[in-house]
């Protein structure tokens, strides 16, 4: 909801695609520069009382906006302002949460626990869209941050209710000198992670800029209104859902999986840029939902598998960066080019940016061939998971320690 209401607010004060891009792109810039800090206070530090915090920020902000919209005192300037810190948040929220779901789930049943984590953002996708777009066309803008600050009290009691000694845990991490380089050497000297990193952020910087090119093609394409650009959102989810239940399932992680559903991402998204109408658009949009959490469920659940578990917050920080702190280089552009080349051609370069990154995905396999992942024991544990008091871990291995 605070998605939908935030990208039609601006759309209505400016009309411009480009604001729309750069609102976007303030509130990932600070992920881009400083989620590996927050993934290293992720490791040295209890992920429930982390997340404490950042959830508490992010509701005050989402009812500040609500009050300055509901007052009628909202500006552009102050958008961006909220959307910095909303982006300040998360660079410590969500590397934390991403590496929290080991500690709720544990390490046999993680696979399924990111596919079905996945599939609950998207049918919440699916769920918001649709009320935001009634409640912006009968109410206004307002409600939508309302309801989103008062939803933050529920993930407060969740955590508050949690029994922390049914948690997974991984003791924190002591303080040190030269963590974050060690987490940068760390992802250097594992081929895998570096790989599956490099494709994320291709397709996060391009591809997964949804928030820009949605509203767009909804408003100067098919000439909708909140509801279709609501519309758009909720089929990628509804597809999203039933490929979920279809991947959850599954008990192997493979690289070349990711290849596919790269792939598969790319040729979805390109044909919602050919469809002729809305109806069309949102049938392709489900084949998009199907793929996207294809994609991004193989992309988690293989770097929190093949990551020590010291190491495991820094990589999910930089999986961080990846996905959301591409962001503020890839909206611009694809705001940029929805306004002047058309929004079909905004959704089209995502389209190639995904088929660009099954081609990188496929030619690093031939070069470097990896083993399925299993999640189902320690028989079956990546080197770099088995070796996390040993070589395979930057944080024991005096050898990594001494490296630049």
């Amino acid at each position: 909801m605070q998605s939908i209401g935030q990208a039609w607010l601006v759309l209505t004060l400016t009309g411009s695609g480009t604001s729309l891009g750069l609102v976007v792109a303030l509130q990932f810039l600070p992920v881009l520069l400083l989620a590996p800090l927050g993934g290293v206070i992720a490791d040295r530090f209890s992920k429930r009382r982390i997340l404490f915090i950042t959830q508490s920020a992010a509701a005050t902000l989402a009812l500040v906006l609500a009050v300055l919209v509901a007052t009628g005192e909202i500006r552009l300037w102050m958008i961006y302002i909220l959307a910095t810190f909303y982006g300040l948040t998360n660079t410590v929220d969500n590397p934390t949460r991403q590496s929290f779901v080991m500690e709720l789930a544990g390490r046999d049943s993680l696979r399924n626990a990111v596919t079905l984590n996945s599939m609950e953002i998207n049918l919440t996708r699916v769920i918001g869209p649709a009320i935001a777009g009634v409640l912006i066309a009968g109410i206004g803008f307002a409600p939508c941050f309302f309801i989103n600050s008062a939803s933050f009290v529920a993930v407060l009691i969740c955590l508050f209710l949690m029994r922390g000694e049914e948690l997974h845990r991984t003791e924190p991490v002591r303080r040190m000198k030269g963590q974050l380089r060690q987490g940068f050497s760390y992802i250097r000297q594992t081929p895998l992670l570096r790989d599956v990193l490099i494709m994320m952020a291709i397709i996060g910087t391009l591809t997964y800029e949804f928030q820009v090119s949605l509203p767009l093609i909804a408003k100067f394409t098919f000439h909708g209104s909140a509801n279709g650009y609501a519309l758009l959102t909720s089929a990628m989810g509804i597809g999203a859902v039933l490929g979920g239940l279809v991947i959850a399932g599954r008990s192997r992680t493979s690289p070349w999986g990711l290849v596919g559903a790269s792939l598969a991402f790319g040729i979805t998204i390109v044909l919602v840029s050919l469809s002729p109408s809305l109806p069309v658009a949102l049938a392709a949009m489900v084949l998009v939902g199907a793929s996207s959490i294809g994609f991004t469920s193989l992309c988690n659940a293989t770097l929190q598998l093949e990551s020590a578990p010291q190491m495991r917050s820094r990589v999910m920080s930089l999986w961080t960066v990846a996905f959301l702190g591409s962001t503020p280089v890839g909206s611009p552009i694809i705001g940029w080019v929805g306004e002047y080349a058309g929004p079909r051609w905004a959704m089209a370069v995502g389209g190639l940016a995904a088929l660009a990154a099954a081609a990188y995905g496929f030619f690093a396999l031939r070069r470097r061939p990896y083993p399925d992942s299993s999640v189902a024991g320690d028989e079956d544990m990546p080197r770099a998971a088995r070796n996390a008091d040993g070589a395979g871990d930057a944080t024991a291995n005096p050898r990594c320690r001494q490296q630049p």
